[in-house]
C-alpha cells in the first residue's frame, strides 16, 4: 500500500475507532442507527451468496461482527467459512471476544486483500470520506472494488449511499465528510474493469443502493 492510501485509512480507522468506544458493541458503533437498518442492509449484501451449498465468506469492514449473530438467526443450517476483517484493531478486538465460541469464524485486521474467498461483502465502507478531496476517495473506491473482485471467486457485494441532487446545474453535491454516488458510477467500473455481471438493487426504502457483482458478462437490472 502507497503512503497516500495508508494516510487515508488512518483517518477511517481513528473515526470508527472513536464510534464503537463510544457507543460500544452496537449498530451506532459502526455508524447505523437501529439493528432492522443494519439487518436489511444484510439481506441485500447477502443475495450474492449460494446458501445451498459451503462457501467462504470475508465480511469486509466486519466491525464487531454483527453479520455472524444475523448468519447464525437467520442461515443456521449454512456452511460458512466467515473471515471477517477491518481496518480497526478496536473493532476485531471487540469482534473476537464476542464470537471467540462460534465455529468456523476468524477475525483479522486488514482489508479487502486479506484471503480470497467464494464471496465478499462489505457494507457501508465507503459512506465517511472524512475530510478526504472527493476525487481521491473515488480512488480508494475503485482500488478496493479491484481487490474485493480479486479475492472472490464468486462474487461481491458492496453497498453505497445514492447521490442527492445538485441545487444547481446538475451532477452531485460533495457531502462533506460523507460520500455519495450514482450507481451507474461503480457499476461502469466493475463492468470495465473487471468484466463482471452487475446486479442493481435500489428498492428496499434505504437512501442507497446495493450491488451484486459477479464473474460474467454486463447484464444491469
Amino acid at each position: 500500500m502507497d503512503d497516500a492510501a495508508a494516510d487515508l485509512q488512518t483517518g477511517v480507522i481513528d473515526y470508527y475507532t472513536g464510534r464503537v468506544r463510544k457507543h460500544g458493541s452496537t449498530p451506532l458503533g459502526v455508524d447505523w442507527t437501529c439493528v432492522l437498518s443494519q439487518e436489511l442492509r444484510f439481506v441485500q449484501l447477502l443475495k450474492v451468496c449460494d446458501f445451498a451449498r459451503p462457501f467462504a465468506l470475508n465480511d469486509v469492514g466486519c466491525g464487531y461482527g454483527a453479520l455472524v449473530g444475523y448468519l447464525g438467526r437467520r442461515h443456521a443450517e449454512a456452511e460458512i467459512d466467515y473471515l471477517g476483517v477491518d481496518l480497526a484493531a478496536e473493532m476485531i478486538r471487540r469482534a473476537r471476544r464476542l464470537w471467540r465460541r462460534r465455529p468456523r469464524t476468524a477475525f483479522a485486521t486488514g482489508d479487502a486483500r486479506h484471503r480470497p474467498a467464494d464471496y465478499s461483502v462489505a457494507s457501508g465502507i465507503f459512506n465517511v470520506k472524512l475530510d478526504q478531496p472527493r476525487a481521491r476517495w473515488e480512488r480508494y473506491v475503485a482500488r478496493t472494488l479491484d481487490d474485493l473482485r480479486a479475492a472472490s471467486r464468486e462474487g461481491f457485494a458492496v453497498n453505497f449511499m445514492r447521490a442527492c441532487p445538485a441545487a444547481a446545474g446538475g451532477g452531485d453535491v460533495d457531502d462533506g465528510p460523507l460520500y455519495r454516488t450514482a450507481p451507474d458510477r461503480w457499476i461502469d467500473h466493475c463492468e470495465r474493469a473487471h468484466g463482471a455481471s452487475v446486479t442493481l438493487l435500489d428498492d428496499y426504502g434505504q437512501p442507497e443502493f446495493t450491488l451484486l457483482v459477479r464473474p460474467g458478462g454486463a447484464c444491469r437490472r
